[in-house]
């Protein structure tokens, strides 16, 4: 049955949010490594390649869900309500303590400079010193200046909020078009009946609101994970070079904003494989094999640029992540042989038939290990040593999180066999009961008779992810924080399968739908009505401008003590335009003053004003009068380990200024 028009307008606005974040990374990579991500060429390009991309990708779309004008408007209303609900509570994470801030840093970076690496401006301090330090949290030492910790995908979408003169709004508005996204992947998939139910209960779900508040990666990469499933969806319905390399782009370019994209895309490297294998052997009459060769070339086309980006321009991140990088690389080669070996035996391999038993095995298989992720902590307590620099900081941060929740003082546990826990407080558990219902189902079918085969993409990405991320979150386990990790696959994931389930129902009967509402939208909102409506970090920015405006216009900005370094350092030299170093500690809190005094002196004889900044007035005042120019009062995240976050904390940052005067320094 041919798409009405309802059905079309749904099916081109769900994919519209990632073509167009695609048209938009592939003008603004080559412009960011060339030195030249500045508005116009941007604009001029990023806009025409995003149109482009929107009307390649959604015209002659084929059968995909019937839909009526109220479920298409009950999306869209839902979507422009999450961005605008969100943009209103906004979040002001500049000052760099956790991740968003060091987002922030990186997007105003290459929003006012176009260019990586950063310069560091070592003549401003009458040249380099081994006492100068100029990288500080989330910024690494690379030849010609710093490098970020992350990879360029989210902040070079980030960066069009700043040049619109709105930062905080474009989080806000990806989170709108990534609900977009979902519902659409849910309208193909269980109906667009329950597309308007999925997009809420995926809207108010708390890691939702708290991702699309401020600069995370996960809302762009759910955006193009979701949206390659769309897109991938549309070419099986009719198949097509163009449809394939397009949902293979889509796909792989979510490494350009994650690294961990590489493993979520792992699913997709196979399933272009067996399509490949498909089209090679003669007993399948499937027509969906043709979209094998260009799924595969756009997936690896994507992710190599990915992986090119982060190795240009992040690479001391990749060598921090080494550990886990380099294994799904190799993976990565061992499926692309595995492709080339089954290419070659694919009419030997259509032979073989299952036994009959599989089905079942394959469902029970599915409820066994969920079963076993939700019993985890009655039988495993998960522990790490500290060995690194970064796990004794973690170990230390766990601790004082522990002390502060009332729980046993162990640094080394991780929390991680709580894992299903969090989706449970998250989406409740009627949905992760609904969905490992559905998954189970769906595994048996596709066992037993190979349909329905649109399922067997998003059901792989869905199930691989959900599964090795709940295993391994590898993340600071304090919520809101740690619920970032399920943000790209498995909470819309789940959802997904839940709704699919619901679908299956094939009732009239009022009551039930009404039922199936509650059962998916109450526990969700439970969980996010403690923090929904609380911003956090709010005033940051008045407190930046206001701070940056009392530094000397031409200050060399020394930075004397550990914690205003770590949050500051990346800040003044990005959002104050100022020169900025840290001075070296030897171990200790507070700089050297012998150090500190000389370096002043270095910075005057290169004709520039010494500035020293800090966290106490003690700290500054034996260089110059000291000034407070930063009070700040505030809220943070609340940080809870055994339960859904309720609440905030309160955030108090203080920064002392001195100006070096020639008599104190003397």
């Amino acid at each position: 049955m041919e798409l009405d028009r309802p059905g079309r307008v749904l099916a081109a606005l769900s994919v519209a949010p990632a073509l167009a974040v695609t048209g938009w990374l592939l003008a603004g990579l080559p412009l960011l490594l060339l030195g030249r991500f500045t508005p116009l060429p941007a604009l001029l390009l990023g806009v025409p390649a995003a149109a482009l991309l929107c009307w390649a990708g959604a015209r002659r779309i084929g059968r995909v869900a019937e839909a009526t004008t109220w479920q298409v408007g009950g999306v869209v209303a839902v979507a422009v309500a999450s961005a605008v609900f969100n943009a209103v509570m906004h979040s002001e994470q500049l000052i760099v303590r956790r991740d968003p801030a060091v987002y922030a840093q990186y997007t105003a970076w290459i929003a006012g400079h176009g260019a990586l690496p950063i310069a560091i401006q070592p003549e401003a301090f009458g040249g380099a010193d081994p006492s100068l330090v100029f990288d500080s949290v989330g910024f690494y030492d690379v030849p010609g200046g710093l490098a970020p910790q992350f990879m360029p995908g989210a902040p070079m979408l980030f960066a069009l909020g700043h040049w619109l003169g709105a930062p905080f709004a474009m989080p806000a508005v990806l989170g709108g078009l990534a609900v977009l996204t979902a519902a659409g992947v849910v309208a193909r998939l269980a109906g667009a009946r329950w597309a308007v139910l999925a997009a809420l209960a995926f809207a108010v779900s708390m890691p939702i609101l708290y991702t699309s508040r401020t600069t995370f990666s996960e809302i762009p990469s759910l955006i193009l994970l979701f949206g390659g499933l769309a897109l991938a969806h549309d070419a099986l319905e009719r198949p097509g070079w163009g449809r394939g390399l397009l949902a293979g782009l889509v796909f792989g370019l979510a490494v350009l904003v994650r690294v961990d994209g590489l493993r979520d895309v792992l699913p997709v490297l196979a399933f272009a494989g067996l399509l490949i294998a498909m089209r090679r052997s003669t007993r399948s009459a499937r027509p969906q094999g043709v979209l094998g060769l260009p799924l595969l070339a756009g997936l690896v086309a994507g992710a190599g640029l990915g992986m090119l980006a982060g190795y240009l321009l992040a690479r001391p991140y990749l060598d921090y992540l080494s550990g886990s990088v380099r294994p799904l690389l190799f993976i990565c080669g061992g499926l692309l042989l595995l492709i080339l070996i089954g290419t070659a035996a694919a009419p030997l391999l259509a032979r073989i038939r299952l036994p009959a038993w599989a089905p079942a095995i394959g469902a029970g298989l599915v409820v066994l290990v969920m079963a076993a992720l939700y019993a985890r902590p009655w039988f495993q307590t998960v522990t790490r040593a500290p060995v690194t620099v970064d796990d004794r900081r973690t170990y230390a941060m766990i601790q004082s999180i522990q002390r502060a929740n009332g729980l046993p003082v162990d640094g080394r546990r991780l929390y991680f066999e709580d894992s299903l826990h969090w989706v449970v407080w998250y989406v409740g558990l009627p949905v992760v009961v609904l969905a490992t219902i559905a998954a189970a189902v769906l595994v048996h079918r596709l066992l037993r008779d190979g349909d329905p085969f649109e399922w067997l993409l998003p059901l792989a990405v869905v199930g691989w992810t959900t599964v090795t991320t709940l295993l391994r979150p590898e993340i600071t386990p304090d919520h809101p924080w740690a619920a970032r990790r399920l943000v790209p696959i498995v909470i819309p994931g789940l959802i997904l399968l839940a709704t699919y389930a619901l679908s299956r129902l094939r009732t009239t009967r009022s009551w039930v739908t009404v039922a199936a509402v509650l059962v998916v939208l109450v526990p969700p909102v439970v969980t996010s009505i403690g923090t929904a409506f609380t911003p956090v970090e709010r005033g940051e920015a008045a407190a930046v401008a206001a701070m940056c405006a009392k530094l000397p216009p031409d200050a060399s900005v020394l930075i004397v003590e550990r914690v205003t370094g770590d949050r500051f350092t990346q800040l003044v030299r990005g959002m104050c335009d100022r020169p900025a170093a840290k001075v070296k500690l030897d171990g200790e809190d507070t700089a050297p003053g012998a150090d500190v005094r000389r370096l002043i002196e270095r910075v005057r004889a290169a004709g520039r004003v010494p500035v020293v900044l800090a966290a106490e007035s003690s700290q500054v005042s034996p260089y110059g009068p000291a000034d407070r120019v930063m009070a700040l009062v505030t809220l943070q995240d609340e940080r809870s380990l055994l339960a859904p976050p309720n609440g905030t904390w309160s955030l108090g940052i203080d920064v002392w200024m001195a100006v070096a005067s020639m008599k104190r320094s003397a």
